[in-house]
C-alpha cells in the first residue's frame, strides 16, 4: 500500500470512527447543503408564481412546480450506482452547478415553454445532489447517534425553509424576477465550490454497474413508499399556498415558510432523540395526525394567523416524518448499498412532487382550493395504512440495524 493510500485511510479512520455528530466532514457537508437548499426553496417558492404571473392556468402551474421531478426520476435510475461507485465530492461539485445553470434559465425565461425547459434541467442535478449529501451524511455518523445526526442533517433543510421563500418574495420586491432568479444561481454557485472542498476520502472498489439491485434498494421500498405519499400532499404547499393566499388578498404569507421551518429547527434535533430512544412508530403517529389537521386548518383560514398556526403544526407534521423515515431508509441498507438506498427514498420525493401538485391543481379546478387542501389528505391517512400494516418489519429493521456489522 502507498502512503497515499495509508494517509485516505487514516483520513477515513478518523472521519468514520468519531462518536462525534459535528465532526469536520459533517460540518463541512452541513454547510455546503444548507446553501444548496436555500437556493433550492427561493427557486421553488417563486417559480409557481412566475408560472402565474406569464398568465398559466391553474394546472399549468402545478406542471411548471413539478415538472422538474421528471428528468429527477428519469436520472435516478444512474444516481444510485454512480454515487456509489465515483467520489462523491466531485459527483455533488458538478450536478450542484448544473442546477444553478437551470436558475439561470429562470432568470432568462419570458415564457413557460423555456421556464419548463429550466425545470427539467434542475431535475437533473437534483437527481443527484440530495441522494449523495444524504449518503455522505451517513457515512459520517456513530451509529448510537445516528438517529440524531439525520436530524441534525435535515436542520439544513429546514433552516432554508425558514429563511428561502420569505428572502425570496423579499427579493422579488426590490430586484423584480430576473434577479432574484439570478441570486439565487449565485448562491447554488457558492455551495458548488463548498462542496468541492469536503474533501471525502475516497477509493475506487468496484466497477459501475447498471441493474435493478444497484439502482433500488429493496428494503428501503417501503420507507420510499410512506415518503411519496407524504410528498404527494407536502408539495401541494410549495405549488400553491402563495397563489391561494394571493386570491385570498393575504400579505406577508411568506412568514408561513419562516414559522415552518423556525419550528423544524426544534422539532428535528429533538425527533431524532426521540427516534433514537422509543423507535419510529411511537414518533410517526402523532405527526401524521399534524399533518393532516394543519391542511385542513389552510382550507379554513382567511388570516394570516390561522396560515402561521397550520406552519406550527406542520412542523410538527411532514417536519418530523422526514426525517424519520430518512432514518429508516438508512437503517434498512448496508454501507454499500447507502446510495441506492439514499436514491430510492428521493425516488419517492420526487415522484410524489411530481404527481401531488399535478393532481391538487386539477383538484382545484374541478372543486376550488379550499376543498383540494381537504381532499389532498387522504395520502396522509394511506402512510398511516402503511405503517400499520409493516409496524412488524420497521421494529425488525431497527433492532437489526443495532447489531449489523458493516
Amino acid at each position: 500500500m502507498s502512503n497515499k493510500e495509508m494517509a485516505i485511510g487514516a483520513a477515513t479512520t478518523e472521519t468514520t470512527t468519531t462518536d462525534r455528530i459535528w465532526n469536520p466532514l459533517f460540518t463541512k457537508l452541513f454547510i455546503a447543503n444548507a446553501c444548496m437548499y436555500l437556493s433550492q426553496q427561493m427557486m421553488n417558492s417563486l417559480v409557481s408564481k412566475y408560472a402565474d404571473f406569464l398568465g398559466a392556468a391553474a394546472t399549468i402551474v402545478g406542471l411548471v412546480s413539478s415538472i422538474y421531478a421528471l428528468t429527477a426520476l428519469i436520472f435516478k435510475i444512474v444516481a444510485g450506482p454512480v454515487i456509489d461507485t465515483y467520489n462523491k465530492r466531485i459527483i455533488l461539485t458538478i450536478t450542484m452547478g448544473i442546477m444553478a445553470l437551470a436558475f439561470l434559465g429562470y432568470g432568462i425565461s419570458g415564457n413557460i415553454p423555456m421556464l419548463l425547459s429550466s425545470r427539467l434541467v434542475q431535475g437533473i442535478g437534483q437527481a443527484f445532489t440530495s441522494t449523495c449529501c444524504l449518503a455522505l451524511a451517513a457515512d459520517t455518523l456513530p451509529k448510537a447517534k445516528f438517529g440524531s445526526g439525520i436530524g441534525i442533517y435535515s436542520m439544513a433543510q429546514a433552516a432554508s425553509q425558514a429563511v428561502g421563500p420569505a428572502l425570496a418574495l423579499f427579493l422579488l420586491d426590490i430586484l423584480g424576477y430576473q434577479m432574484t432568479f439570478f441570486v439565487g444561481c449565485a448562491i447554488m454557485i457558492f455551495a458548488a465550490v463548498l462542496a468541492f472542498r469536503v474533501v471525502v476520502p475516497y477509493t475506487r472498489t468496484k466497477k459501475l454497474t447498471l441493474n435493478f439491485k444497484s439502482i433500488i434498494a429493496k428494503n428501503a421500498v417501503m420507507p420510499a413508499s410512506m415518503i411519496f405519499l407524504l410528498s404527494l400532499t407536502y408539495f401541494v404547499i410549495n405549488s400553491f399556498l402563495i397563489v391561494y393566499a394571493g386570491k385570498l388578498k393575504i400579505e406577508h404569507i411568506g412568514y408561513y415558510f419562516t414559522v415552518y421551518a423556525g419550528c423544524m429547527l426544534i422539532t428535528r434535533p429533538l425527533v431524532g432523540k426521540l427516534t433514537d430512544k422509543f423507535g419510529l412508530i411511537k414518533v410517526m403517529v402523532p405527526a401524521l395526525f399534524c399533518f393532516a389537521l394543519s391542511f385542513v386548518i389552510i382550507s379554513y383560514s382567511k388570516t394570516l394567523w390561522g396560515f402561521l398556526l397550520a406552519a406550527l403544526i406542520s412542523s410538527f407534521g411532514y417536519g418530523v416524518c422526514v426525517p424519520s423515515l430518512q432514518t429508516l431508509t438508512m437503517k434498512s441498507v448496508t454501507a454499500a448499498e447507502r446510495g441506492a438506498g439514499s436514491s430510492t427514498n428521493f425516488v419517492g420525493t420526487d415522484l410524489g412532487s411530481l404527481v401531488g401538485p399535478i393532481i391538487a391543481g386539477w383538484v382545484a379546478e374541478q372543486v376550488g382550493y379550499q376543498y383540494m387542501w381537504r381532499i389532498m389528505t387522504i395520502p396522509v391517512g394511506l402512510t398511516l395504512a402503511v405503517l400499520i400494516i409493516n409496524h412488524r418489519r420497521v421494529r425488525r429493521i431497527e433492532a437489526d440495524f443495532e447489531t449489523r456489522q458493516d
